[in-house]
């Protein structure tokens, strides 16, 4: 075996430290070494040049090169070994400038260790063998799961390149939590016109054909990889034609029937046919069929009857079904919940009259929602007071102890929306900390400092605030004595931001998997915050971590850009050879490898009943290697046999 090894001075970088004739007496003597080369600066222009025809001139079996970082050029060099027309995988990098050079005093003992370092990648390089990266045709097109703005988003840009997008929504209307909300921080801009050039062009847009939306479904079962998922989807039937009807709204005037509104969390009815608020969209109503007469026996047409285009509009013979989806990559933006109040019982949420949640109150400022934008009590009152608790679940090792980073600032905007509409109104701030980044967030909460009748009170903890209702008013106990009994007719709770009740079910569909605090968890918190373990399945908004409006959408822009990089229509996919694989004649079937893969790559093969690695999900780790009890998993690239060597090399 002819074994070729180059030294890279690195401008000095090495040396200064290094004595390359020292190392070429030590490694230059091994078996197999034909030759020992330097160059000045192997990574600059002239030095690719240099080891591109070396390489064609010498024809080494393997070479090892020893530099910098493999991380900063390993990818350098193997491009140079393919256009020599040499496998990049018959190639060892040694690290001598950062593990050598600058941590080793004396030039005698920093040559020792890198002659040390060069010896064990001689002895591993001889293991080397030719890998070769695999094609396999994929889909373009895109499944975005939620329809608040990150997936609104996502699904927009990746539409206008033409590629398909299947959007999944849960529930009969698109826009998210912000189109219920009647203004956003920090501007106070108006939430249903922010969001009605984005939903326009989702629905009615020049790219619309590109989008399905799939309003009432939900995503039941996910199967392949990147580049070639299957979906399937349960859709629920709305009962009414998406497409010819006219969203009049006579049919539901004329329904008997009349059931909470959870659009309006449940402070007023609807009826078992409607439209989930004023301005949704789609604007065509659905039937919660639970609730409707015909559910019990009794054949009830009067929404089809007055239904001014006649009969087909009204389908009350819609069934649920399943449809099946292939597209090569999944968003996942079904946003996140708020912490219930109600597990702090002391607060009176749910128990005391007019103790709300700052969702609750976003709809009863609200011109959409069930008091038209006034504010009035439970009993009809004009409030002389409202009291905002900051911080309820969050901050606190007992509920949540993340911050949720937009609560103080929904605080500061209801301070300036109630004194809007209640000029001179006193409002109390009780909070444990306080919270404004960004550069226009600081400027909402001066505005609500300098409310001469808003007053800021600090808390320690949640505990020791206790609501209670005192006949025509509400008392709040907060433990502080130099604030005794507050007294207000409101009280505005202001919870943490809590994943979605449905994450833990979406989490198993899709086989990815959530942090400590029950968020989707990402790929890496800071450097890629919308990938995840599984390669294809990315991540954007509330879902995998608290965010306001214009974070969410940047990152459902983020998570498009990956989509549009690596999917492309006419493109195959490269997978990396550095994966595992399993010799199921050594393979005693324990399956202990399917349960520690942290990227679902190996699944059982129906057929053999053994273990399986799926080269495209692979990132070779080598957490199943490692595992494996009776040496059946191995991973390309790094055998046994090469790192065993390595390390005796290094000890010779």
């Amino acid at each position: 075996m002819k074994i070729g090894v180059y030294f890279c001075n690195c401008a000095s970088n090495i040396s200064d430290k290094v004595d390359s004739q020292r190392v070429r007496a030590v490694v230059g003597s091994l078996e197999d070494v034909a030759y020992f080369k330097t160059n000045e600066l192997m990574c600059s222009e002239d030095g690719k040049k240099f080891l591109h025809d070396d390489i064609l001139e010498e024809r080494p079996d393997r070479i090892v090169i020893a530099a910098c970082s493999p991380r900063d050029h390993e990818k350098t060099f193997m491009r140079v070994l393919s256009g020599a027309e040499m496998n990049p995988y018959l190639m060892q990098m040694v690290n001598i400038r950062e593990q050598v050079a600058w941590v080793t005093e004396g030039v005698g003992r920093a040559s020792t260790k890198a002659s040390s370092l060069i010896k064990g990648a001689v002895s591993r390089v001889r293991f080397h063998k030719p890998l070769h990266r695999k094609s396999i045709d994929m889909s373009p097109d895109v499944m975005v799961i939620g329809a608040g703005p990150a997936g609104l988003k996502a699904a927009l840009t990746i539409a206008e390149t033409g590629r398909k997008v299947t959007l999944v929504e849960k529930r009969p209307v698109i826009g998210g939590q912000p189109a219920l909300y009647e203004e956003v921080f920090p501007n106070l801009e108006c939430a249903p016109c922010m969001l009605e050039p984005i939903l326009n062009d989702v629905l009615h847009g020049e790219y619309a054909g590109n989008i399905e939306l799939l309003t009432l479904s939900e995503v039941v079962e996910l199967n392949g990889f990147y580049g070639n998922f299957i979906a399937k989807i349960r859709k629920t039937p709305r009962y009414a034609d998406l497409n010819q009807c006219i969203g009049c709204g006579d049919c539901i005037g004329v329904c008997p029937v009349d059931v909470k509104n959870e659009f309006n969390n449940g402070m007023d009815n609807r009826k078992a046919i409607s439209l989930s608020f004023a301005g949704a969209l789609p604007n065509v109503p659905f039937i919660d069929m639970k609730a409707c007469l015909r559910a019990k026996g009794e054949d009830c047409r009067l929404c089809e009857q007055a239904c001014p285009l006649g009969e087909g509009i009204i389908r009350y013979d819609d069934e649920e079904t399943i449809v099946e989806r292939h597209v090569g990559a999944v968003i996942v933006a079904v946003g996140a919940s708020l912490f219930d109040a109600g597990l702090i019982p002391k607060l009176g949420a749910g128990t005391v009259a007019d103790v709300y949640t700052s969702f609750e109150f976003e709809r009863l400022l609200s011109s959409t929602g069930p008091t038209g934008g006034k504010l009035r009590t439970r009993s009809g009152r004009t409030p002389e007071t409202i009291a905002i608790v900051h911080c309820v679940g969050s901050l606190d090792s007992n509920h949540n102890e993340h911050c949720s980073g937009i609560c103080c600032l929904n605080a500061f905007k209801f301070n300036v929306m109630i004194e809007h509409r209640l000029p001179g109104i006193q409002i109390h701030h009780l909070y444990k900390e306080l919270v404004y980044p960004g550069k226009e967030e600081y400027a909402l909460y001066q505005r609500a400092l300098s409310n001469p009748n808003a007053v800021f009170t600090r808390y320690s903890d949640i505990d020791t605030i206790e609501i209670t209702s005192t006949g025509d008013c509400i008392g709040i106990k907060t433990g502080l004595p130099e604030t005794g009994v507050i007294r207000a007719d409101m009280v505005v709770l202001c919870p943490a931001v809590v994943p979605s009740k449905d994450i833990g079910e979406l989490s198993r569909v899709l086989d990815i998997t959530e942090d400590m605090y029950g968020f989707f968890e990402e790929l890496h918190g800071r450097l890629d915050s919308v990938r995840t373990k599984v390669r294809g399945i990315y991540i954007s908004g509330a879902c995998q971590s608290p965010v306001n409006i214009a974070q969410a959408v940047n990152q459902g822009q983020a998570a498009a850009g990956y989509v549009l990089s690596g999917l492309i229509a006419g493109k195959q996919l490269e997978i990396e050879p550095l994966t595992a694989s399993v010799d199921k004649d050594r393979c005693s079937g324990c399956r202990v490898c399917l349960f520690l893969c942290p990227y679902k790559a190996v699944f059982l093969d129906a057929e053999t009943q053994r273990p399986s690695v799926n080269e495209v999900l692979c990132q070779g780790c080598g957490i199943c290697v490692a595992a494996c009890p009776s040496g059946a998993m191995s991973s390309n690239h790094f055998t046994n046999d090469a790192i065993f060597a390595e390390i005796e090399g290094v000890l010779k």
